[in-house]
């Protein structure tokens, strides 16, 4: 059974406590984990001015931030008073992709939570925001919060892919499901479990097609053995049948309105991109990042490679 004993916070430049903060406290406190909570920090006009007189800017620069070390302190000490095991600490880069990297391959988190970089669709044309660069790159589960209206989850939907063969996937869904019935044991919070149906991925090609626009008794076949495939799942983590869910229609579009008209606090689903495919299969997790208000946590196979 997947175990979280290590959390990674990555908090925001601002000195602004969000959902992300309410979340980390509730699943640390909830699972027992260790919480460590970083914040990238760096003002350019500091460092531009240390090329003239470095001395007094590094000064500067360190006094800044001891006040965010200072700020930090102050959110975590009521947590330290509940028996929470949390650290901070204030690191002097831009939060780019590999800055987070290269801290989370140091800690070695078993999940890492951040809050949604909410742009606009016009901006995602230009450039890649950092949380699809973390879908794609990051090791170790990845939670990306939009609210804490429920900081401990008491609604959490596991949102499983059947078009795949599990050998394809790596055991993606049997991750999926460890991880998100870890999550509901330890927050006493109800576990769904959702598979978008009469979809599947025919040939060498990554491309999901509807089971309908193939030959009668291969569409049959492999509806047949997404439904065993989804019972046995069901069984194996002893989901309640009025908490299992079977749907039709394109899956990142069900998943999204699926978790928005239920209000679950917590969607789980899985990614496979691989780099030198440079595609990612089942790419369902960054299509409802885009579409859902829902916290959304991320999963890859155990043997993932970037």
């Amino acid at each position: 059974m997947l175990e979280l004993k290590r959390i990674l916070l990555i908090a925001p430049s601002e000195m602004t406590r969000t959902p992300a903060f309410d979340r980390a406290h509730a699943l640390a406190l909830a699972s027992g984990a260790l919480l460590q909570i970083v914040a990238f920090d760096y003002v350019t006009p500091l460092e531009l001015a240390g090329l003239l007189d470095h001395d007094a800017i590094s000064q500067a620069r360190e006094g800044y931030l001891q006040i965010h070390r200072h700020w930090l302190e102050q959110q975590i000490r009521f947590q330290r008073r509940a028996g929470l095991q949390v650290t901070s600490e204030v690191v002097w880069a831009k939060q780019s992709l590999a800055q987070v990297l290269a801290y989370v391959n140091d800690f070695h988190p078993d999940l890492v939570i951040k809050d949604v970089q909410h742009i606009s669709a016009l901006e995602r044309t230009f450039h890649r925001p950092l949380d699809w660069l973390l879908l794609r790159e990051c090791p170790a589960c990845l939670h990306l919060v939009t609210d804490a209206r429920h900081p401990k989850p008491l609604k959490v939907l596991a949102a499983i892919d059947l078009s795949h063969l599990e050998d394809l996937t790596y055991g993606l869904n049997e991750r999926i499901l460890e991880l998100a019935s870890t999550l509901a044991r330890a927050c006493d919070a109800q576990l769904h479990l959702l598979n978008v149906s009469n979809w599947s991925v025919v040939g060498d090609t990554l491309t999901s097609v509807p089971i309908q626009s193939l030959d009668s008794h291969l569409g049959e076949a492999v509806n047949d053995a997404q439904v065993e495939a989804f019972e046995a799942l069901a069984e194996r983590y002893d989901i309640e049948k009025a908490h299992q869910h079977v749907l039709a229609g394109i899956p990142h579009k069900v998943v999204s309105l699926f978790a928005q008209r239920n209000a679950f606090d917590m969607v789980v689903l899985g990614t496979t991109y691989h780099r030198r495919l440079d595609r990612m299969i089942g790419s369902t997790a960054e299509s409802v990042l885009n579409h859902t208000a829902c916290s959304l946590m991320i999963v890859k196979p155990a043997d993932w490679v970037g």
